[in-house]
């Protein structure tokens, strides 16, 4: 399996790109293909120590900025570590392409380079989100600002064997996010979502209320790319102002110093389960080919656990489970 980074995507790239695929390496079976500028990414692969035979360097010329426009920069950009890395995964020359780059870009490029499957009206940005009492898949988080109700429906399925087969939820509920719990709740676009969803073979739950997110009342949560993505930033921004509160709390006098000392163990339990660094990248769920965003900002330890991800994507055979499952629902 040969499983490529866009080595210079992201924040902090080549130097996390590169140190991730290093120490993804002691926990994959496959080999690493690093997509940018060679003598970068050897200056950053010259302070570890590897096994050589399993990274590869495919030199490219230009990079895809984050101010760039995401259409123009895929067909203008043909050079760039992102376009050639479509090219790849297309052809079948990789098996897949994790980027931390210009996320409308790689939008724009899973569709325009790679392509949907087969019976996907629309693909989905889908992300683990990690709570206190486990984690869940959310779709859309972010592609899709506008969606019909067959969409929501896709979404759902998509999910669900993603969480089934990378996640490892047994028979994942799924749940649709609404303003309230009854059926009848929300938009005409929610409510035939919602017939959708309960007539279709997932395990659907029915609604759930934002409020009701974090209790993980769901495995599989379905929205709108517009809903996701404001949930999610609501989100990571709720959880980074409260564990700076937390923090500026135990730190304010010698007491609350020594009440820190003694729940640090507690605390740092705690941070692992809320940490976006543990769970990788979010894929782009119905393109042709196992496609992960990483976050912009990305660290070493994110890059590895999203490559650890992709390997699980693959091996699954994701794609194929959801052409298969998608067009046995267009038959119904």
């Amino acid at each position: 399996m040969r499983i490529a980074i866009d080595a210079m995507g992201g924040d902090h790239a080549p130097v996390e790109t590169v140190k991730g695929a290093v120490e993804a390496l002691k926990e994959i079976s496959g080999t690493m293909v690093l997509l940018g500028n060679e003598d970068a990414i050897k200056a950053e692969l010259a302070k570890y120590t590897y096994d050589e035979s399993r990274i590869e360097i495919i030199p490219t010329t230009e990079v895809v900025e984050n101010e760039d426009k995401p259409v123009i920069a895929i067909k203008r950009k043909k050079d760039s570590s992102m376009v050639v890395g479509f090219d790849k995964v297309r052809k079948g020359e990789i098996d897949a392409l994790i980027s931390a780059g210009n996320t409308g870009a790689l939008l724009a490029g899973g569709l325009l380079r790679v392509g949907r499957i087969k019976g996907v009206d629309r693909p989905a940005l889908t992300t683990v989100f990690p709570t206190f009492s486990g984690m869940f898949v959310m779709a859309d988080v972010g592609a899709n600002a506008e969606c019909k109700a067959r969409n929501l429906l896709e979404f759902g399925i998509m999910g669900s064997i993603y969480a089934k087969d990378v996640l490892g939820i047994d028979n994942p509920k799924v749940g649709l996010i609404n303003i309230g719990t009854e059926e009848g709740k929300g938009t005409p676009v929610i409510n035939e979502a919602y017939q959708l969803l309960k007539e279709s073979d997932l395990n659907f739950i029915g609604n759930v209320e934002a409020r009701d997110i974090p209790e993980r009342k769901a495995d599989v949560l379905v929205c709108d790319g517009f809903t996701g993505n404001v949930v999610l930033k609501l989100t990571e921004g709720v959880a980074k102002s409260f564990m700076g509160e937390l923090k500026s709390i135990f730190l304010s006098n010698t007491l609350t110093k020594i009440a820190a000392g003694l729940v640090k163990g507690k605390l740092s339990d705690l941070k692992v389960k809320m940490d976006y660094t543990e769970y990788g990248g979010a894929p782009l769920l119905g393109v042709k080919a196992p496609i992960v965003k990483a976050h912009g900002s990305s660290n070493a330890k994110a890059f590895k656990n999203a490559i650890k991800y992709a390997e699980k994507y693959v091996s699954n055979n994701i794609i194929e489970k959801i052409s298969s499952q998608v067009q046995t629902e267009d038959d119904e």
